[in-house]
């Protein structure tokens, strides 16, 4: 489904934006281009987050446990979200919508990607496993899982998808699994098992099965009363530890997840590092609620307790066909939003909630990474 427009955001700037109960402690961002500052960020422990689009493409580089056996040449586990490179997208047809980038992918190819993300592996491999990679450049694939949050094909986008070889893993709501299987080219793909997120739910047991190492998950938030999970959030999850007793998680919710859904996160056991949820509140007039929005973003970061806030589909496509001209886009900062949403929720809020309020809000652009520390 459409989620841009080609009017102009309605805000200032969001370059000066600061999170409402700011911290101390600056984000570490990066830009793929500066291979030196990428490559120091990967031989540290810390998780790594890559916009690949400056729409709604990521990857969660995710450091192998010590002492959890990892392949030959490797040291991260790659989660590909919502892959959407080159080519437009389109959905019901041309005439009824059809979207562009306006901003180029930072890599244009999923065979780019793949030499990037091998290049990184043999700088810091010791000799004989930095050869293996070497030699292995062109054929090994260095994604091992990806995720897709809607059947949409801004998130689902055929053409990308068919660029990664058949052996990589596709986990997909049950409507965008159906669409990926329709066209025989992938080996495996899983339907994004639920996750209700409560104080007894167990993350190992619900999120993590086959062909996932034993120490990820990737599931689905369950929304009670959406049934069509349009407003819903992918969770992945990972132990930090070869013992499992720490563990943290990305929720990521391009279209918005209702804050009251993540209310349990923080009693499950993981550690929410990042909620990846858009600023812009996008509608078809008169009609339908597409993207929820910075005000819901304000309290859904709130109620998962996320370490950061990381703004996604909010790119100002090019676009065309009847629905394009019934987009429409508030623009909010996250300041504004912090205000409308304490006006409206004040009476909610516990001493625990404001505890745990103090996120980061971070914006990234196309080939950005932040290093969540």
């Amino acid at each position: 489904m459409e989620t841009s427009s080609t009017q102009p955001p309605q805000s200032e700037s969001r370059q000066e934006v600061v999170a409402p109960i700011p911290s101390p402690a600056k984000p570490t961002t990066l830009h793929i281009s500066d291979r030196a500052a990428l490559a120091a960020a990967w031989r540290t422990r810390h998780p790594i987050l890559t916009h690949l689009n400056a729409d709604t493409t990521w990857v969660l580089h995710l450091p192998y446990p010590e002492g959890v056996t990892r392949p030959p040449g490797r040291s991260r586990f790659n989660v590909l979200l919502d892959p959407w490179l080159q080519g437009p997208q389109s959905d019901g047809g041309r005439w009824f919508s059809i979207q562009w980038h306006v901003v180029a992918p930072s890599v244009q190819t999923i065979k780019e990607l793949n030499g990037l993300l091998c290049e990184l592996e043999r700088g810091i491999a010791p000799p004989r496993e930095a050869e293996t990679a070497e030699q292995g450049a062109e054929t090994d694939p260095y994604i091992d899982v990806v995720a897709i949050s809607h059947e949409f094909t801004d998130h689902c986008h055929e053409a990308t998808l068919h660029e990664l070889p058949s052996s990589t893993p596709i986990f997909a709501p049950d409507k965008a699994a159906k669409l990926i299987r329709s066209w025989k080219h992938f080996n495996a793909v899983i339907e994004v098992p639920p996750f209700l997120a409560t104080g007894t739910s167990d993350w190992r047991k619900a999120l993590s099965c086959a062909p996932l190492p034993p120490w990820v998950g990737v599931g689905r938030v369950v929304t009670l009363g959406n049934a069509l999970y349009y407003h819903s959030a992918l969770i992945v999850a990972w132990t930090n530890s070869a013992s499992g007793e720490e563990a943290s998680s990305i929720i990521y919710s391009p279209h918005g997840i209702e804050a009251s859904a993540l209310e349990g996160i923080r009693n499950t056991g993981l550690r929410t590092l990042a909620l990846l949820h858009g600023l812009d509140d996008v509608r078809l007039w008169m009609i339908k609620q597409l993207n929820l929005g910075a005000i819901n973003g304000v309290a859904a970061a709130r109620r998962c307790g996320a370490k950061y806030w990381v703004a996604t589909h909010d790119e100002v496509k090019k676009g065309g066909g009847f629905i394009s001209l019934l987009l429409r886009r508030t623009s909010w900062s996250v300041t504004e939003a912090a205000e409308k949403e304490g006006e409206k929720d004040t009476g909610k809020r516990t001493e625990d909630d404001e505890q745990v309020a103090g996120y980061k809000f971070v914006e990234l652009g196309s080939g950005d990474g932040l290093v969540l520390a």
